[in-house]
């Protein structure tokens, strides 16, 4: 497929951020919120009503689920607490973990070890008597590959909650840069499990993002949930409040056709998917400075 035309891509980031709701040329459903807080209160909200309507039924609810934005998981154990909302028949999914260069989980206390933060966050607030039992706790790592494949095929998602990276990857589908191989959309869109390097773009926005540009302490592989198991689910729902680094992917998800380039452009052909950002995630710089020329 061929790469994003550049003046395509400059006419996207010129429309104004708060134009970007509503607008005629929306290829993805859109939601903006004002900041953190609101977008954390949706998340919780939009989690616990899915697993508040299954409980009622009686059905279990069966979630992938990612590591961040953290500004959701005290709203959601105020959520859960406060209604006393059981998560005993929630199955949770982890979409991916960071590795080492050798493909081995990283010491708990690294800032990107996923379960020891999930564990502390997500877990860690939640009333015993209302927790996610231990076996339904699904931790993706290069030893668990098989386990959670089966699990995940073994009956259907009700909702993936997700985020995007920099180059609108959703858990750890990248996009592929490999110098001598490529990949269809078609390929993309049929992705699973698997262990990879993570590239090099995505190394250096988490460096900049978390060690101060520190690059060595990045780690430089993970596993990750392919995007056929992301987009099992009956809703998928994407948040970012993370401003600048995720702007230029949020348009190209509202507004490109689906393209490898930007994996999350696959929201496009999900029945149920929304996208949610914050006001400083949906503006964008180009469309702030009418004088610059780049073209």
């Amino acid at each position: 497929m061929s790469p994003i035309r550049k003046a395509d891509l400059y006419r996207w980031c010129k429309i104004p951020g708060d134009e970007l709701v509503g607008h005629p040329l929306l290829r993805a459903r859109f939601r903006m919120v004002h900041d953190s807080a609101e977008m954390g209160q949706l998340m919780a909200q939009e989690l616990g009503e899915v697993i508040e309507a299954n409980n009622r039924r009686g059905a279990p609810t069966r979630a992938i689920i990612p590591c961040g934005p953290v500004c959701w998981y005290t709203p959601f154990t105020k959520l859960v607490n406060t209604r006393s909302l059981s998560l005993r028949s929630l199955s949770v999914f982890h979409m991916d973990e960071c590795l080492d260069w050798q493909a081995r989980p990283l010491p708990l206390a690294h800032p990107y070890n996923f379960r020891t933060f999930m564990e502390k966050h997500f877990y860690g607030g939640i009333r015993p008597e209302l927790q996610v039992p231990p076996e339904h706790r699904f931790w993706l790592l290069p030893s668990t590959v098989d386990q959670v494949a089966a699990a995940i095929e073994s009956a259907p998602i009700d909702i993936t909650v997700g985020g995007w990276g920099q180059d609108g990857h959703i858990a750890y589908n990248q996009a592929r840069r490999h110098a001598y191989n490529s990949i269809t959309l078609e390929e993309l869109s049929s992705s699973t499990i698997r262990i990879q390097e993570n590239n090099v773009d995505t190394i250096l926005a988490l460096a900049q993002r978390t060690f101060g540009s520190a690059y060595q302490f990045v780690p430089p592989m993970s596993v990750t949930l392919g995007m056929k198991q992301c987009l099992s689910a009956a809703k998928v729902r994407v948040y970012s409040d993370t401003g600048a680094w995720k702007q230029t992917a949020l348009r190209v998800a509202l507004f490109s056709e689906p393209t490898v380039e930007y994996p999350m452009t696959l929201l496009q052909l999900h029945s149920d998917a929304v996208i949610t950002a914050t006001a400083e995630t949906a503006r964008h710089p180009i469309s702030e400075n009418p004088d610059w020329e780049l073209l």
